[in-house]
This record gives C-alpha cells, sequence and structure tokens, in this order.
C-alpha cells in the first residue's frame, strides 16, 4: 500500500449543483485534544469544533470515505506536574505524540489518510513521526510543509516561554528536546532540505539561529508572499517539500491567518494570510496531488466567535482535500 489512503476518481455534487471530479481518499479523523503545550488554555477543545462544523460530512460529501478514530488519551494539566520550567509537561507531551505516531503509522499502514485535530502545535511532533515512520520502513523520506505564523523551532535551551508547542519543528529536525525527537528511537525525522516554513511573521531570535543551525530548505515569511504572491511561494515551497520523498504532510497552524478571519486561536498574531489566500494554498495542495497526511491545530473555542475559527479549519481541509469552486 502507498499509504496514501487514495482511490478510485468519483464525480461529487460541486457547490451551485455542478459536478466535479476528485481523487477518492478513505480518511481517518484523529483528534488530540492537548493544550499542555501552551500558556493560553482552550485550546484543547480544538478537536470538538471542527467536529462540530461539520468536517465528516463536508468531506464526505466531496466523495471521500471518512472515519473518525475518537480522540488520543490525553491527561488533565491540573493532575499532572508541569516539570522543568524550560520545557514544561515534556514527559507527558512526548507519551501523547508517541500516542498519536502510533495511531497515524496504524492508519498509514490500513491505507488511510491520517486527519489529525489539535490541541497545541506540539502534536505535530506525533503525527509526522508517524508517517515518518511508515515511509522510513520503505526507505523513503518524506517532506513537511509547516504552515504557521511562527516557526516554532526553539529547544528548552533557546524558548523563552518554556512552552513545548514552541519546539516539535526543532525536535523533528533532531535539534532537540530528545524526548520529544527520538520517538521511534530515531532522530532526525525530517531533512532540512524537504522541510518548507510558509507564513512566518513571530520568530524569536534564537530561532532564527536555529533555522539556520538545522538548515531548513525553505523559508517564506509574509513579506514573500506579499511580495510574490501565494501562488508562487506555495508553488515552490511543495516542489522542495516534494524533491525526492514519497511526499509531504501539511502542518496547519490557524494563526498562519489574520485574527481577523480566524479570531479563535491560541496565539493570534495580525498580519496573516487573508481567507482567500489561505484557501489558494489549499487548492494548490490538492492539485499536486503529493498530500500523505494533513493536521490542523490551535482552534481555541474559548476565544473564537460563534466557532468562526473551527469552521474556517473545516473549509480549508475540505480545499485541501480537493473541493473546488468550478
Amino acid at each position: 500500500m502507498s499509504g496514501t489512503g487514495t482511490n478510485e476518481t468519483v464525480v461529487a455534487t460541486a457547490p451551485g449543483g455542478g459536478l466535479q471530479s476528485v481523487p477518492t481518499r478513505q480518511i481517518r479523523v484523529i483528534g488530540v485534544p492537548l493544550d499542555m503545550g501552551a500558556s493560553r488554555r482552550g485550546v484543547d477543545m480544538g478537536p470538538s469544533a471542527m467536529r462540530v462544523a461539520g468536517l465528516e460530512a463536508r468531506l464526505e460529501a466531496l466523495g471521500h470515505r471518512v472515519t473518525d478514530g475518537g480522540n488520543i488519551k490525553v491527561e488533565v494539566p491540573e493532575t499532572q506536574a508541569h516539570g522543568a520550567e524550560n520545557a514544561r509537561y515534556l514527559k507527558q507531551i512526548a507519551e501523547i505524540c508517541t500516542r498519536t505516531a502510533d495511531a497515524v503509522l496504524k492508519t498509514l499502514e490500513e491505507g488511510m489518510t491520517p486527519l489529525v485535530l489539535g490541541g497545541d502545535h506540539s502534536i505535530a511532533a506525533g503525527s509526522i513521526s508517524g508517517v515518518s515512520e511508515f515511509y522510513r520502513r520503505r526507505n523513503q523520506n518524506i517532506g513537511v510543509v509547516w504552515i504557521d505564523a511562527h516557526s516554532d523551532i526553539n529547544t528548552p535551551e533557546t524558548s523563552p516561554s518554556g512552552n513545548v508547542h514552541g519546539m516539535p519543528l526543532a525536535a523533528l529536525l533532531g535539534l532537540g528536546p530528545d524526548l520529544l525527537g527520538n520517538i521511534y528511537g530515531y532522530a532526525p525525522k525530517i531533512l532540512p532540505e524537504n522541510t518548507v516554513l510558509i507564513g512566518v511573521r513571530d520568530i524569536d531570535a534564537a530561532e532564527r539561529a536555529n533555522i539556520k543551525r538545522a538548515g531548513v530548505g525553505e523559508v517564506y515569511t509574509m513579506r514573500d508572499i506579499d511580495e510574490r504572491g501565494m501562488r508562487t511561494v506555495i508553488e515552490e515551497a511543495l516542489r522542495a517539500a516534494g524533491r525526492g520523498t514519497a511526499g509531504y504532510h501539511v502542518s496547519l497552524d490557524m494563526d498562519w491567518i489574520d485574527p481577523e478571519d480566524a479570531p479563535g486561536v491560541g496565539t493570534p498574531v495580525r498580519g496573516g494570510a487573508t481567507y482567500r489566500e489561505a484557501h489558494l494554498a489549499m487548492e494548490i495542495i490538492a492539485d499536486h496531488g503529493r498530500l500523505l497526511s494533513f493536521e490542523m491545530v490551535e482552534v481555541n473555542p474559548v476565544i473564537d466567535e460563534h466557532n468562526r475559527t473551527a469552521d474556517l479549519a473545516v473549509e480549508l481541509a475540505c480545499s485541501a482535500f480537493g473541493k473546488k469552486i468550478l
């Protein structure tokens, strides 16, 4: 099995009653209601908010077959010791990420596409580890398309906050922390030349150094998008992530989008992608057809407006899985 969960092409009803052809996927939804990696509480309710927004039905309307695998077990933070101040709850987060990795690996082994719902962005250390392990067993590498206002490439030694949701990319690239980076007993999980950052606009000084130290291939800031346009940026990014790989995992932090359109996120930052830019990026990802797995993180219903952000997350997932205007 390829692990992408793609099947035959089916004809689905498009908006307005027209018809569109999309490659059918068998998709398994995996919720990870984790908020121990962040200082602001509430993103643990993100998976429920996206489900309430009709994720399964809207994907099935495109012709996909969707099953919900439920939620990964996550401990309640108030019952846990937070450990070291420079990486709070690291031990618990690493355990939850290992469970997430196992669920993603099992999904790929069963020929399905994982769709992971966060939770804070630390869950990516688990989801991407599962994808990496699946393809490592087949002597293949994967790419990662990291779409985020932040680079999440701090380590416990460089983090100004001690929040682990700012560390998953560092862990995946082998910079540490080891507890998070050594799931399945090896590191790094991904190659820097196949790792791309898109839409970053809030990067710590130490993270700039870590990006250079890791040798990350392509970093596209919001200025790059402003100057060159979303289409050019996404096309280049996907080529880099896909070069010599089986395909790529897309990790979408909803704070990438401007708070005007996505107010309910864990760490909002002004000056993000617009509604249409976000959809265009997802539509181009669908056009390329090399998506191995997908995750959406940092939806925070506590500070959202009438579930707007979760609803947008579901819309973007539909675009990434083939929904077209015509």
